[in-house]
């Protein structure tokens, strides 16, 4: 094992952390799919990269109906992938280069092939196997209507219900996303204890960390209020219950049975005091940062989230993270190209217009601007390639439930999820061995963003995502927590300091729509495109050195 991964305990602080969605990285059998033995194949090109620790999203056993977050056995691996022997080598080849290993667990919901819900449906009303989920009765004379009228996560309905032995209409399950998706019910003793198994299972087998999905959630009303258009903090009936906490105590306990290990939470809360709660010192040792990920191209937003996300994470000790997108959210290019430049997964539509250029730009320096701040910076693959959104993907082609069940109104989350192209004169642009058809379609001009091209050429995204993660390394400034905005640029201009007793990096990022000139006396470490005259134009960042305040 490196001095990188051995280096220290707390590696999570700091850390370049690397989203891999399996099935669209590398195939490396050639069925079209990607595979962990197209990953293994990857993992020079990762290092090159500069990143700390990769993030799997589930590549456990599943019917695949969310994209593998519909987990059927928390111990095997998908058969397309590959398998438990391949994931553990995986593991133990990336952390000899220095890459750490984060995999997702979902405890929220499990897959219905799952063997516990196959035993449930052929149980009885009460019987224990269903216990471990939401079983209730409809309501109605006949029992013939829902429990509630939760809303769902994606669309629809959140019951579905179920015959009895004898065929006739029984009860009722809850699943907040798909029917394949029931919800679990983390006041059985089963379903936690299963848990803190699965957890200790994957920290046996050498991984770093646990993502958990849809944290929030977990714990649900028994007596199943409907949702009203407020609540009390804590009192949701679905989501951000106060006793959810109890869970993730328990498994801050089995982590730190392992040294160096961290969990990592998907906190989806517009509530900065309840977000900051999940990462206590006795819970979650960091979460997602979705507030400054959704946030428009604006120098007002962007600053205010900033601000709201450090002052969160300052009185619970826990780094912030900081993310442009991942595998549920239009990539930066397609978004920043866009008069609303913005997220809202509500929102989504087909036929939203984008400038690619002026996106690409754009993406640039948010690249710069998220590398530049302290603590934990994310990044979800081919974003470093400059990847945009494949808004033109055939309908009988695309596979998110999103879409699915939107009435074709929802394009779905597949166009972020499309193949990587790696080389733009091998089959499907060096996704896959051989000519077969992949199991997202690549669109035209793909290649264009291969990464081996781009590799050779200094002025691509790639090479600015490469310089930026290696001064991020090796710049005193970027070691410490320290953090001071700049004053003197105007509203438009992000301005700020990072400074150590080693030095001080200074980041300009310039929103506005006049160009700014650079402080006198300074040093160009790195900018998102050339200067000219030592003006930074809009649209564009820059890392300066030697820069007083």
């Amino acid at each position: 094992m490196t001095d990188r991964v051995a280096e220290s305990a707390e590696w999570w602080r700091t850390a370049v952390i690397y989203e891999i969605y399996p099935r669209s990285f590398v195939d490396g059998n050639g069925d079209g799919v990607g595979d962990l033995a197209g990953v293994r194949s990857a993992l020079g090109y990762l290092r090159d990269l500069g990143v700390d620790a990769i993030w799997f999203t589930p590549w456990y056993a599943s019917p695949l109906i969310d994209g593998g977050y519909d987990v059927a056995d928390y111990r095997a691996i998908h058969p397309e992938l590959g398998t438990l022997a391949e994931a553990e080598a995986l593991i133990a080849e990336a952390a000899q280069l220095g890459i750490r290993t984060i995999v997702d667990v979902v405890p929220n919901h499990i897959s219905s092939e799952h063997p516990w819900f196959v035993e449930a449906l052929a149980s009885e009303a009460g019987s224990a196997a269903r216990d471990r989920f939401w079983f209730r009765d409809g309501r109605g004379e006949q029992g013939d209507q829902p429990p509630t009228r939760w809303p769902s996560n994606f669309h629809g309905a959140t019951w579905t219900r179920v015959p009895d032995a004898d065929g006739t209409p029984g009860q009722w399950y809850l699943h907040l996303f798909t029917p394949e998706q029931p919800d679990l019910n983390w006041d059985n003793a089963d379903v936690i204890a299963e848990h803190e198994a699965v957890l200790r299972f994957w920290f046996d087998r050498g991984v770093a960390g646990i993502r958990v999905d849809s944290a929030a959630l977990l714990v649900k009303d028994r007596d199943l209020p409907e949702v009203r258009e407020h609540h009390e903090p804590g009192q949701h009936p679905t989501t951000d219950r106060d006793e959810v906490h109890d869970v993730y105590r328990s498994w801050r306990r089995v982590t730190d049975e392992y040294e160096g290990r961290v969990l990592v939470g998907e906190v989806w809360l517009p509530d900065p005091a309840r977000f900051a709660a999940y990462l206590r010192t006795d819970e979650m040792h960091t979460a997602f940062n979705f507030d400054f990920m959704v946030r428009p191209w604006d120098a007002r937003q962007l600053r205010q989230s900033i601000d709201t996300t450090l002052e969160a994470h300052r009185p619970v000790g826990a780094p912030t993270t900081w993310v442009l997108s991942n595998h549920d959210i239009t990539r930066p290019v397609t978004r920043y190209g866009r008069e609303d430049s913005g997220f809202d997964m509500a929102q989504k539509r087909f036929g939203t217009p984008s400038d690619l250029a002026l996106g690409t730009r754009r993406a640039r320096a948010a690249a710069l601007l998220t590398a530049a701040l302290p603590g934990v910076l994310y990044i979800y693959q081919g974003d470093e390639l400059g990847l945009p959104e494949v808004e033109d993907i055939p309908d009988d082609a695309r596979r998110d439930p999103m879409y699915l069940s939107g009435g074709g109104v929802d394009p779905g989350r597949d166009g972020c999820r499309v193949p990587l192209p790696w080389d733009a004169e091998a089959p499907n642009c060096g996704f896959s061995p051989r000519p077969v058809p992949t199991w997202l379609p690549q669109p035209e001009g793909w290649g264009d963003y291969a990464a081996s091209s781009q590799a050779q050429d200094p002025g691509s995204m790639l090479s600015l995502y490469r310089s930026a993660i290696a001064l991020r390394r090796t710049h005193p400034a970027m070691h410490s927590a320290g953090f001071a905005w700049l004053g003197g640029y105007g509203d438009d201009v992000l301005a700020f300091a990072r400074e150590s007793d080693g030095g001080r990096l200074t980041c300009l990022v310039n929103l506005g729509s006049d160009a700014v000139a650079l402080p006198p006396q300074t040093h160009v470490l790195l900018s998102s495109a050339p200067l000219l005259d030592r003006r930074l134009e809009p649209d564009n960042a820059v890392w300066l050195e030697n820069h007083h305040l």
